[in-house]
């Protein structure tokens, strides 16, 4: 059992996070390595209640009660395999899920929530470190071939125990390498592409075959028993406003995508750079924040990002009681830069690559705005080089200028983030005849198959934030594993693949 003092004994201690002037001067993972006893007292805080909710919390069900106990005790190999008879990548949800189970552990009632997320990650640090990630192969052959498209969490996910099921798995993605936003939207900071590819290469080793540069069509899937459409949400949302046709304003995920093939290599200087630029980022979520982390690094003269949200609570409110996840104010670490104060005392090197050289001693790097609408762009020679915003407040349940709050920002680098419309309706969704309903999510029954106006070809399942809408990696997962083992059992009569969450039609977000 647990240590059932842990929790009184032992307060909240998350990693610490390198430097902020010498995290900025590079794209790697920000954290620096905790110890392990820093990760035994940390796992004591786990009460191991009798109703664990942090089950509930998360969607792949993982079994986060007793990896925090193997993990005090030190038996960090059984927590390994504690921890993947659940999740196939532990290594990605670790660095990039916002934990809804630490929203739902029982501790959060109180008190500071067992840091289960960090616990997780340093899990499977410690496998990889000590070689226990193996391909795990099947025992027999199939005979069956199944498609999947796309090599998000989901499509990997679902390739991965299809493969692992003794069917011919083998995944097709347009973009030049794997990962989709992992590989792409995912800023180097947050989760270095080695990951991915360590991952890539025990599949490979496991029979999975990758197609990448590919976007298929019908014709290409049809001697294929069965097709996973696993392709995400690709269409963005725009801001469709007076000036929005000029340069300079750019969406969230192609500023990301090149920054990103600048990191891989690819490039000699981002496609879009901030550098020097004022940057303005409109959206408040996710996406927006990693802009907001990318162009610190990039040496953006200013960046400011618009959230028009009010700004949340400190400490939970009545409209996200326990167990649901808390809606919060929270600093990511691109925030925690941003709120960084130029000293005056930072090298030449820190001077020339962060452009603090535009900025001034008691200078912050960066600024959030709330309860901010934009209203239009302006330039001058077909260029962006300023905004027109206001304040809003909710009132009837909508949001409504607030009077005499208009203003007027310079800004040379526009980056739209807010969110995603859902998936296109034209090119293989059309010839596989995939209905789309009306908030941009593929259609589809309990067991993940697609509802389709053609029966031709093919079985055609879908996971993932194009079944479900846009939401979290450890959705997209889960979704995964649960169409594979649909696909499984229509292929074989019966399955053994664990399936931890039905098809519902989920909020877009927690």
């Amino acid at each position: 059992m647990a240590d059932p003092h842990g929790f009184l004994r032992y307060q909240r201690q998350e990693a610490q996070h390198r430097p902020v002037p010498l995290r900025l001067m590079d794209y790697r993972e920000v954290y620096e390595q905790t110890t392990g006893d820093h990760d035994k007292t940390q796992a004591a805080r786990c009460m191991d209640c009798g109703v664990p909710f942090c089950h509930e919390g998360c969607p792949l069900g993982n079994i986060i009660p007793e990896w925090n106990d193997l993990v005090r005790q030190g038996r960090w190999r059984e927590a390994f395999d504690r921890l993947h008879a659940t999740n196939n990548f532990p290594d990605f949800t670790g660095r990039l899920c916002p934990a809804p189970c630490e929203g739902a552990c029982v501790l959060g009632i109180n008190d500071d929530a067992v840091t289960i997320k960090h616990i997780e990650q340093k899990i499977i640090d410690v496998g990889f470190d000590n070689g226990w990630v193996e391909p795990v192969k099947a025992s027999f052959d199939t005979g069956r071939c199944v498609a999947v498209v796309g090599s998000g969490p989901a499509g990997l996910a679902a390739a991965q125990q299809l493969t692992r099921a003794g069917h011919r798995v083998t995944v097709f993605e347009r973009d030049d390498r794997l990962g989709g936003l992992m590989r792409y939207g995912v800023p180097e900071y947050k989760m270095e592409k080695s990951h991915i590819d360590r991952r890539i290469e025990q599949m490979r080793a496991e029979g999975t075959e990758f197609r990448v540069n590919t976007s298929p069509t019908a014709a290409d899937l049809a001697d294929f028993n069965a097709v996973v459409l696993a392709t995400g949400t690709p269409v963005p949302r725009d801001l469709p406003v007076d000036g929005r046709e000029l340069d300079g304003i750019h969406f969230a995920m192609d500023y990301l995508t090149a920054a990103n093939k600048y990191c891989e290599g690819d490039t000699d200087a981002p496609a879009i750079d901030a550098h020097g630029k004022k940057v303005v980022i409109i959206g408040g979520g996710d996406t927006g924040t990693d802009c907001f982390g990318t162009a610190l690094r990039q040496g953006a003269a200013s960046v400011t990002q618009f959230d028009i949200r009010a700004r949340a609570p400190k400490f939970r409110g009545a409209s996200t009681p326990w167990p649901m996840y808390p809606l919060l104010f929270r600093t990511a670490t691109a925030h925690e830069e941003g709120n960084y104060v130029i000293t005056g005392d930072e090298s030449a090197d820190e001077i020339a690559r962060l452009g603090l050289a535009a900025r001034g001693v008691g200078d912050s790097l960066g600024t959030r705005l709330f309860s901010v609408n934009t209203v239009s762009f302006h330039g001058s020679n077909g260029t962006v080089s300023s905004l027109r915003g206001n304040e809003v407040r909710v009132i009837d349940g909508r949001r409504t200028p607030v009077e005499d709050t208009d203003f007027e920002m310079d800004a040379d680098l526009v980056l739209i983030a807010l969110g995603f419309s859902g998936s296109k309706a034209a090119g293989l969704n059309a010839e596989l005849g995939i209905t789309i309903d009306e908030r941009g999510r593929m259609t589809r029954d309990g067991s993940y198959r697609a509802a389709r106006t053609t029966e031709a070809g093919p079985a055609v399942y879908v996971a993932g934030d194009c079944g479900r809408g846009q939401s979290l990696i450890v959705w997209a997962i889960a979704e995964g594993r649960a169409a594979a083992a649909a696909v499984d059992a229509d292929l074989m009569g019966e399955t053994a693949l664990p399936s931890p969450v039905e098809p519902t039609k989920a909020p877009l977000s927690i």
